[in-house]
């Protein structure tokens, strides 16, 4: 429990960031997922365009920290190769 007024604010901020990365790293998540489902169907195209929006949830994710930057990099080029190795 907290004793001060500010340590009270600061665990009500921390509940709300700690929902926001949660919501932000589950959307990143389904979203790579769709990319992984789309390449293992055979559906390149659909692969590329739905890859198109991870990369952005990927760096916007990384750029305010809810996930390190070189992770998102990483998820990124990790999914590049898929599809190109689809191709």
């Amino acid at each position: 429990m907290p004793n001060s007024k500010s340590a009270e604010k600061r665990l009500r901020q921390n509940a709300v960031r700690r929902e926001r990365n949660r919501a932000v790293k589950s959307a990143v998540k389904t979203q790579v997922k769709k990319v992984v489902s789309a390449i293992r169907d055979g559906n390149v195209e659909l692969a590329e365009t739905e890859y198109r929006a991870a990369a952005k949830q990927l760096d916007r994710a990384g750029a305010h920290r809810v996930i390190h930057k070189n992770a998102a990099a990483r998820k990124k080029s990790r999914l590049q190769k898929l599809i190109k190795a689809a191709k």
